[in-house]
């Protein structure tokens, strides 16, 4: 991980279950750019399309790098006065400790392909942030809290959900904070 920690800092990845996709897209990106290079060079006559193509080409590739790179330098951090969730660059999440009812580990598989889903489960909001399709984490919470989250905020939630590669890791780190009678399996 290569974000800034404070002392008592611990950061936890959540790259693990989109790693080996990212990586297939990224490996045949390189290959595919060159090719349809050549491609469009011989077939098409059409000469700006050829720059098209490879500056389409070129731009995916840095995306999914840029993608990759942001999961794996803003992790999320279990810390002396709160959790911070994180996914990329685009959702930072700090709560403290105080508003920690419980954690759970607790794997789900999500309908939605989307990053964050929210739900109401009776007169709950859930808030899941989650990865592939998927959470490992709950945090269940003393009161329900607004988060900034994207395309605007969200109603005060309950509960929030999110994957981390090493759930039990994190319940560990947690349970040497001021929340260590909430932490459960």
């Amino acid at each position: 991980m290569h974000c800034r920690l404070g002392p008592g800092d611990e950061p936890f990845g959540y790259l693990g279950v989109v790693k080996p996709i990212l990586g297939i897209f990224i490996g045949l990106s390189v290959v595919e750019i060159p090719i349809f290079d050549v491609v469009v060079t011989h077939v098409v006559p059409w000469r700006p399309a050829r720059w098209i193509v490879l500056g389409l080409g070129i731009w995916g590739l840095l995306w999914m790098i840029g993608l990759y790179a942001g999961m794996t330098i803003h992790p999320h951090v279990v810390g002396d006065s709160g959790l911070r969730v994180r996914l990329s660059s685009g959702i930072d999440i700090f709560i403290p400790w105080t508003d920690v009812e419980a954690l759970r580990k607790r794997y789900r598989s999500l309908p939605s392909s989307r990053s964050v889903q929210v739900e109401q489960e009776g007169d709950r909001q859930v808030v899941s942030i989650a990865v592939g399709s998927q959470t490992s984490v709950d945090v269940l919470l003393r009161r329900p809290l607004t988060f900034d989250l994207p395309r605007g905020g969200s109603a005060p939630t309950n509960e929030l959900r999110m994957y981390a590669d090493d759930p039990d890791g994190l319940l560990r780190s947690a349970r040497g904070t001021s929340t260590s009678s909430t932490v459960s399996r």
